[in-house]
């Protein structure tokens, strides 16, 4: 089992991923490792299947998510994207956060759903400006030092719309 996610599903190690081929291959994976097919099987072999079925299960999850992607591509390459160590950010980066923050602040304070909306189309178009630009660094230029701070970029503006989500859910629920 020492293969790539990628490799298990038969995907070019890459960020730009089409999902329908990777549903294909996880759905033909688990066909092939699901506990029902091994019912009549030793205990090692039923071990073995269900080993299988986890890989594959974690394999798609993370394939499937832009970050969580990026983040695996990263690990291949020796690279820890220090997202937890490395808060440095670029100053403009720093500056539209505080901006997301005041205005998620003010639209929660006020009770304004439309802004709470706004806010989050947003950030939900910025995450697909890191996504691409993830795929430039990552597959293209091959800068894994920037890919990893795109990746501590988009996952903040990630977390930062679950607030938005939250706080809307709060407001309208």
């Amino acid at each position: 089992m020492q293969q790539t996610h990628f490799a298990l599903f038969g995907l070019p190690e890459q960020q730009q991923l089409n999902l329908a081929p990777l549903e294909q291959a996880y759905r033909a994976v688990q066909a092939q490792v699901h506990p029902d097919r091994h019912a009549l099987a030793t205990d090692a072999e039923k071990r073995r299947a269900l080993e299988w079925a986890t890989l594959a299960n974690q394999g798609y999850h993370i394939l499937k998510h832009p970050l969580s992607r990026a983040i695996y591509l990263l690990s291949l390459r020796g690279v820890d994207p220090e997202l937890e160590s490395n808060t440095a950010m670029p100053r403009d980066f720093l500056m539209q956060q505080m901006e997301w923050r005041e205005q998620l602040e003010d639209a929660a304070r006020q009770r304004d759903a439309a802004a709470l909306e706004g806010l989050s189309q947003a950030l939900r178009q910025e995450q697909r400006t890191l996504q691409a630009a993830l795929v430039n660094w990552l597959d293209v230029q091959r800068d894994d030092v920037a890919a990893a701070g795109t990746v501590r970029k988009l996952r903040f503006v990630e977390k930062l719309d679950e607030e938005v989500e939250s706080a809307l859910e709060r407001l309208l629920g």
